[in-house]
């Protein structure tokens, strides 16, 4: 019996051998390919934590400047992080910042800079869409309309399409093209909360064009209806 049984673990431990032979090149390799992919993801997450945490200190770094008030600094600052942590959030709200202090503090093409750099270059589409309406605001002071309105024309997240609707009737109500304002204001105001502050802003807006918006939505709403 108990040489039945070795016989049957060796031919047992024969196939292993055999099987091992033929395919263990193959395995090993195969772990070492899933092992390596492990290691890089974490190392990967790791990477995105550090880059995260220097990106957040050099983020309180900029506020401070651009709570001081050197336009200059604060974009030196700003660059800085641009060159190290350009796809980070921070990197973004920093912008943003500086776009507005510099903005304020007369430096208009600084502004436009970063602004342009952000719409550009921002991971986050919110973020670029901000620097949009941003840009656009500033161009618009600048009497540059058609620019601003082709800014606004592509690449605006849908959270902020009604926001660009509005602010393109702006541009166009400057221009003297009350026509084009009034279609881009009642896009804007349909699509808008009902509660929101913005809607009523733009409902005034419409008003002075000689338009009832609540009129119109109704009869919308009536036409629908009957579909």
């Amino acid at each position: 019996m108990a040489n039945h049984l070795d016989l049957e673990e060796q031919e047992q431990l024969d196939q292993l051998k055999h099987f091992w032979k033929q395919y263990g090149n193959l395995i090993t390799w195969a772990l070492i390919v899933v092992l390596g992919a492990v290691a890089a993801w974490n190392g990967y997450h790791r990477w995105q934590r550090d880059q995260s945490m220097q990106a957040a200190a050099m983020y309180d770094e900029v506020e401070k400047v651009v709570q001081g008030g050197d336009a200059q600094k604060a974009e030196r600052a700003f660059n800085d992080m641009k060159d190290r942590f350009a796809k980070t959030a921070y990197t973004q709200q920093a912008g943003l910042l500086v776009a507005k202090m510099t903005y304020e503090s007369g430096k208009v093409d600084i502004a436009k800079t970063t602004l342009t750099w952000l719409i550009d270059n921002a991971a986050d589409k919110g973020y670029a869409s901000v620097a949009r309406l941003r840009l656009s605001a500033v161009l618009m002071d600048s009497k540059a309309y058609d620019e601003a309105l082709k800014i606004l024309g592509t690449g605006v997240a849908d959270e902020f399409a009604a926001l660009a609707d509005d602010r393109k009737g702006d541009a166009y109500i400057l221009q003297g093209k009350k026509m084009e304002a009034k279609v881009e204001y009642e896009k804007a105001y349909k699509a808008f909360d009902e509660q929101s502050e913005y809607r009523r802003l733009v409902g005034v807006k419409l008003n002075a064009l000689g338009v009832n918006p609540q009129a119109n939505v109704k009869t919308a709403a009536v036409t629908e209806g009957a579909k």
